[in-house]
């Protein structure tokens, strides 16, 4: 057992959803995120200054003694993860689990959906083709979902055209789709009306949260005895708990701080 907090980033609330299905696995974790929302979005960025923006997080994280991180966030772990992984080993990140899910799953063909930083680094394609090189991969980028998602228009007819507008390519041509962006969960139920029921979603914030789980039960490092959450971000709180609510899908109410990295 061991009773130290898993440290759970994101460049800003998405990474709530991952927060949210590792807190359903392993209630008894205590867990500390940190949400960027004053630097965001990562995916506008250079990668030089994701690299300097993630290890500045990674840095915050180590000073509250944590025992594992999960970077909830697809733009860093596609260009960060290597990086964060030499100063601190003991990092899952939100690409490797959803990737291994997928493959496993798949019979011809794999789509990825995800916002422009994370498609074009083709993260998600090379660790696809390690795996199982006969796959075939069709990547999209898919920009608007993420506004939608935090303006709240989950279910509207709006989303629903933009969906058909964005995803209408991957009809007839795979057998499975990646969410490859933290903040698309809250759209399953939506992409999955336009695509049919003949497509499996692969939810990355889900497959995270088993392979956190796995890793904690490896290493003997599961605590039975905590269950708190406390989370900080580098902008004002109150937008943050109040988009944070939705993604979590409960209240946060005063356990959110602003901090400066």
């Amino acid at each position: 057992m061991n009773e130290k907090p898993i440290g759970i980033f994101d460049s800003g609330i998405g990474g709530l959803t991952v927060v949210k299905e590792i807190k359903k696995l392993l209630p008894r974790e205590d867990i500390i995120y940190f949400g960027d929302i004053g630097r965001a979005p990562y995916g506008s960025k250079s990668e030089s200054l994701i690299v300097k923006y993630s290890k500045e997080t990674l840095s915050f994280l180590l000073k509250n003694d944590i025992k594992l991180v999960v970077v909830a966030c697809n733009t860093s772990a596609s260009v960060s993860i290597s990086t964060l992984k030499k100063i601190f080993p003991n990092i899952i990140d939100v690409v490797e689990p959803v990737v291994d899910e997928a493959v496993k799953l798949a019979k011809k063909a794999i789509g990825v959906i995800g916002t422009k930083r994370t498609i074009f680094s083709g993260i998600y394609e090379r660790k696809i083709k390690e795996k199982k090189p006969e796959i075939e991969v069709f990547s999209k980028a898919c920009p608007l979902f993420v506004p939608l998602v935090e303006e709240g228009w989950t279910n509207s007819s709006i989303t629903k055209d933009i969906c058909k507008k964005y995803l209408h390519e991957f009809i007839g041509k795979i057998d499975v789709l990646i969410l490859g962006c933290t903040h698309y969960p809250l759209l399953e139920n939506t992409i999955e009306e336009v695509i049919g029921n003949g497509i499996i979603l692969v939810n990355s914030s889900k497959a995270t949260a088993f392979s956190t789980k796995a890793f904690l039960d490896k290493k003997d490092l599961l605590n039975t005895s905590g269950g708190r959450t406390i989370f900080y971000t580098s902008d004002e709180p109150e937008e943050f708990k109040r988009l944070g609510s939705l993604f979590l899908q409960t209240p946060i109410y005063d356990n959110a701080e602003m901090v400066e990295l």
